[in-house]
């Protein structure tokens, strides 16, 4: 019986393997980043990425993911991204499902040749988990 489910039959196991592998290496969610901070369990340690707010200063001096430093894509500059040593991961955010602000940075950034993942969900998928947000500047 076909449905509107059924009705295309699914790709092949090792196409779908394929695109699900490549979505993961450019997205990481809320759950994983909150994993990887307590992983950490120091700043000094770190969580092997760096984490950025990348809306502006008002709303990120509302409410940030603890850990997350606010560098908005216009200040995203060669010059201020080479203060990171060569290779490091950024992850990038910012309000949620409803913006594509980390789309424009993770674009931003792969264009400076860095790596980058989006934490899909942003700020209102950090809060739909449970987890709290940071009104201190991290």
């Amino acid at each position: 019986m076909s449905n509107p489910v059924t009705a295309i039959p699914p790709a092949p196991a090792a196409e779908v393997a394929a695109h699900y592998a490549s979505r993961l290496s450019r997205e990481t969610d809320c759950a994983d980043v909150h994993v990887a901070f307590a992983q950490a369990g120091s700043a000094t340690a770190g969580p092997g990425f760096v984490l950025l707010d990348v809306r502006g200063p008002a709303l990120y001096a509302k409410g940030h993911v603890p850990g997350a430093l606010n560098l908005p894509r216009g200040k995203m500059t060669p010059r201020r991204m080479a203060e990171w040593p060569a290779g490091t991961l950024f992850v990038v955010y910012c309000a949620g499902p409803h913006c594509n602000g980390a789309d424009k940075a993770a674009l931003h950034l792969a264009e400076l040749g860095l790596p980058v993942k989006v934490m899909i969900g942003g700020v209102t998928g950090w809060v739909d988990e449970g987890y709290r947000l940071s009104q201190t500047a991290d």
